[in-house]
């Protein structure tokens, strides 16, 4: 593994007003994520994960600490360069695909690409590339709704990763699907991680999924519980 930080959070702190109370999220969370690194985060429902992947992705603001991806603070970034860094060093999937249903796959996959105002030619031979290294060289103009469950999983990881992200933020990417299609998407996924130096961190309620990555993070009530030698 390389040593290169991709991601690093340091004393993160965030709250929510709820019913006339301070709700305490994350409570001085520290985490770094390597090149290449996969980490699973896990922990009861209400525990924080989500929001730590939402404060992570710069699509939640924290009330106190630091987060950097590649380097750079999140916290002192414009709205429009936080855009650009999400766009440029983030790549996200959640538990249902978000593919637009009126695109085909390849252009799904293209669509961060054209978002950077890449060249057409240039994304569409990414996104074709990225497909076929999915299994998927015989579904590019095949439209969401022509597709399996599991194969819309796929091309929403190829699009996640079509930008060459320093990290892959996932959120229970398997949670919608049977355990034999959840094993390929996590094939993939780790693929991914180790093939192209990614760091990946997946939140997941299933144990066997954790066990697969390099290393498991356990946070209960907003803390990360000491690691398990």
């Amino acid at each position: 593994m390389n040593n290169n930080v991709v991601l690093k959070a340091v004393g993160l702190q965030k709250s929510y007003k709820e019913g006339g109370r301070l709700l305490h999220v994350l409570k001085d969370v520290n985490l770094e994520v390597h090149e290449g690194e996969s980490v699973a985060i896990v922990g009861t429902s209400g525990s924080g994960k989500t929001t730590l992947l939402q404060c992570i992705g710069g699509l939640d603001r924290f009330d106190k600490g630091l987060i950097e991806i590649g380097g750079e603070n999140i916290a002192e970034l414009s709205e429009q360069r936080l855009t650009e860094l999400r766009n440029r060093k983030l790549g996200f999937v959640y538990q249902f695909h978000h593919l637009l249903p009126e695109f085909t796959a390849m252009e799904n996959v293209a669509m961060p690409l054209k978002i950077r105002r890449e060249k057409a030619s240039v994304a569409q031979k990414r996104a074709e590339s990225l497909l076929k290294a999915m299994g998927l060289a015989d579904r590019v103009d095949h439209l969401p709704s022509q597709l399996s469950g599991g194969e819309r999983q796929r091309v929403a990881i190829a699009r996640a990763v079509s930008g060459s992200p320093l990290c892959l933020l996932a959120d229970e990417p398997t949670g919608n699907l049977d355990g034999e299609t959840a094993e390929v998407v996590i094939d993939y996924l780790l693929k991914l991680s180790s093939s192209q130096g990614l760091a990946l961190v997946i939140v997941t309620h299933d144990p066997d999924i954790a066990a697969r990555c390099d290393r498991v993070v356990r946070l209960k009530n907003g803390c990360i519980l000491p690691e398990e030698n």
